[in-house]
């Protein structure tokens, strides 16, 4: 066991004296949940905070989930996990990375999820030499939940002694105003600030609503997609805290390995728990940390007037996808397609075309198209509203409009791949899977392919397994 270097011994009460091999890596769950409940809090905290208010260091969380929250991502997910399925041509996963990428003294970026680590591995590699940001991947050995998946990491994301821990989720599309938050943040002094938005009082039930003082922005009041109506000001899913967060988590699970706590639990967290008791490492942000912190002057809110929307679909993938199309304008209008040679083809709109894709030049393409690498795009083709993934084939003639045509795909000639553009209904757009040939002159409208499936024949409002 550690030993404090002042106190001489160990002490219960001391964040320094309990040793990484003491936290819990790598023993069984009983004794974790011990360590993670105990009266300690463990982890090098008292000397962090001395450290943090020198060097200001930041680090950034992004929490990727995993394989089992992206069911309602299917067909798409089948290929690659979800956070690295494209959007305006670049992962899924990649916006909040270079949002992350100018938060001032930036020390390190790290992804916690549960996919396995070969899924990340040749990502992170890449874009930590193109940004010249350490990134890396933490993978939970099970879902702990959004704060729990911070905690069980505790000690590493402490190594650079940050001031402050910029957290937001992978599945989150917005401008992510990082900076103008951290202004706020600093200027409340309080433990955590979150990015909230005003939406409509009908959709606000969706999500987590919060009351605020509008002189203070203080949390006043959260609940979490609420059965009556609280507030049309609703938590977006980005946040920066203080080290002092991580006091806050391990006071729920002390609390809960103490003396139990009932509550509600989603389907999801249910099929996790291996018994009947909440689980003491389980332990959601929402929920169990910022509904008992709020009207405690320990949290407080930023507003974006920008673009929020979530990714819980591939019809959202789509919008989303159209949103940051549109951000590009300003932040990278560099990645935008230019249709200013005399052989090119005629771009409308916002659109993205990776270097590698080829595209005749007769095509009309846009508003709101994405391109990515190998794709080949013939003769007389019009693309509105889509996203053409990897190696995919349309033939000439060919109408793909609110669709998304999967990798290696074949669209035949004169064919229509289409969707109302319903981005929230299930057969609101078109999805074709992996390796989908669509045939001459067939059309397909509002439905879901799965992969390896060829269409002979035209439908509409299905799913084709």
């Amino acid at each position: 066991m550690g030993t404090h270097k002042t106190h001489g011994k160990r002490s219960l009460f001391c964040m320094h004296c309990i040793t990484e091999d003491e936290l819990g890596f790598g023993r069984s769950e009983r004794t974790k949940q011990a360590l993670w409940a105990g009266s300690a809090v463990p982890f090098r905290f008292c000397q962090t905070l001395s450290m943090a208010s020198s060097e200001g260091a930041n680090v950034a969380v992004i929490m990727v989930g995993g394989p089992t929250k992206g069911t309602r991502f299917r067909p798409l997910s089948f290929n690659l996990a979800k956070p690295l399925f494209p959007l305006a041509g670049q992962p899924m996963v990649q916006h909040p990375i270079l949002a992350c990428k100018k938060i001032p003294n930036l020390a390190q970026i790290y992804l916690i999820g549960f996919y396995e680590e070969r899924d990340f591995t040749l990502y992170v590699s890449a874009i930590s030499n193109e940004l010249k940001v350490p990134v890396r991947y933490l993978r939970e050995e099970k879902p702990h939940g959004s704060a729990g998946g911070l905690y069980y990491f505790r000690d590493l994301l402490m190594e650079e002694n940050p001031v402050n821990i910029f957290v937001m989720n992978c599945d989150v599309c917005c401008s992510f105003p990082l900076s103008d938050m951290l202004a706020a943040h600093l200027k409340y002094k309080g433990i955590g600030t979150l990015l909230v938005k005003k939406v409509s009082a009908e959709s606000a039930s969706e999500f987590g609503e919060i009351v605020a003082d509008a002189e203070t922005g203080e949390l006043l009041h959260y609940a979490e997609k609420p059965e009556t109506f609280v507030s049309e000001w609703i938590n977006c899913g980005v946040y920066i805290f203080t080290p002092e967060i991580f006091l806050a988590i391990q006071g729920v699970a002390s609390e809960r390995n103490n003396h139990g706590t009932l509550r509600r639990v989603s389907s999801f967290e249910a099929l996790h728990f291996t018994t009947k008791s909440t689980q003491a490492d389980f332990v959601r942000l929402d929920q169990d940390i910022l509904t008992p912190l709020a009207g405690k002057r320990k949290l407080y809110t930023y507003e974006t007037q920008d673009f929020w929307e979530q990714i819980k679909t591939p019809g959202m993938s789509l919008k989303c996808s159209s949103l940051y199309l549109a951000q590009y304008r300003l932040t990278a209008p560099d990645l935008l397609a230019k249709g200013d040679k005399s052989n090119s083809a005629k771009f409308v709109g916002d659109v993205y075309v990776h270097p590698s894709a080829k595209i005749h030049h007769t095509a009309k393409v846009g508003p709101n198209v994405s391109i990515s690498g190998s794709a080949r795009i013939g003769p007389g083709v019009r693309l509105i509203g889509c996203i053409i993934l990897d190696d995919v084939e349309i033939k000439e003639n060919a109408l793909i409009s609110h669709s998304i045509v999967g990798w290696k795909s074949i669209v035949g000639r004169w064919a229509r791949v289409q969707g109302v553009g319903d981005y929230t209904a299930k057969l609101g757009i078109t999805i074709l899977g992996e390796d989908v040939q669509v045939e001459d002159e067939v059309v397909v409208t509002n439905c879901i392919v799965l992969p390896h499936k060829t269409l002979n024949l035209s439908v509409h409002d299905e799913i084709i397994l």
